[in-house]
């Protein structure tokens, strides 16, 4: 019984962590951290995956069942605007001086937890989430998600400091909108509109 455990934290922690890495959610935390302090930036973020999987194995089945999958793509048609906002006012805020620009930890810190939560419910890993309480219980896919995606955090807020540190603050403003536009745009699309991805569609389907 020990070794099924084991097993099911082990599953559960490789496919979590694996899908969030190449997730929109860690493109656009690493897009975030370019122009955050990478401790807020993921502090964060952080907070934010535990407790949308401490709702995945708690009542999110049950508020799935409830909502329907309408309402699930209304979840991500606000986190694709969230980040378009933010998008657009990086793009018209006034322009950096020279060398590193770095917002305030409170700031850096909120606009991490919203970027993340608001893109996290209803997303691909905490469905699966959902779908694994049923094989392993709550206790093993709460405790093997967050350390999975907390451990996918803090890579994502390093490679976008390390990146921050090393890229003409103008010219990585302008690859931070874009990519924080572009995953928006994305998630809006995918939220209003899920058939339109197949293959997402199909890693959403047990």
């Amino acid at each position: 019984m020990d070794l099924a455990y084991v097993g099911g934290f082990a599953v559960v922690f490789a496919v979590i962590g694996g899908f969030e890495l190449v997730d929109r959610t860690s493109f656009a935390l690493i897009a975030l951290s370019t122009r955050n302090r990478p401790f807020p930036s993921w502090a964060g973020a952080a907070l934010a995956f535990v407790l949308t999987t401490a709702v995945a194995v708690s009542v999110g089945a049950a508020l799935a069942s409830l909502l329907g999958p309408s309402h699930l793509g209304l979840l991500r048609v606000a986190g694709g605007a969230f980040l378009i906002g933010y998008a657009a006012w990086l793009y018209f805020r006034p322009a950096p001086e020279a060398g590193p620009a770095l917002t305030a930890p409170h700031s850096a810190f909120v606009a991490a937890f919203l970027t993340i939560f608001l893109l996290e419910l209803g997303d691909t890993t905490m469905i699966f989430e959902i779908v694994f309480v049923a094989n392993w219980g709550w206790l093993v896919v709460f405790a093997a998600g967050s350390l999975a995606l907390v451990a996918v955090a803090a890579w994502d807020a390093w490679l976008g400091a390390t990146l921050g540190a090393h890229v003409d603050a103008r010219k990585l403003d302008r690859v931070v909108v874009v990519v924080l536009t572009i995953v928006g745009a994305l998630t809006i699309a995918y939220g209003l509109a899920p058939g339109a991805f197949p293959t997402l569609g199909s890693l959403l389907t047990p």
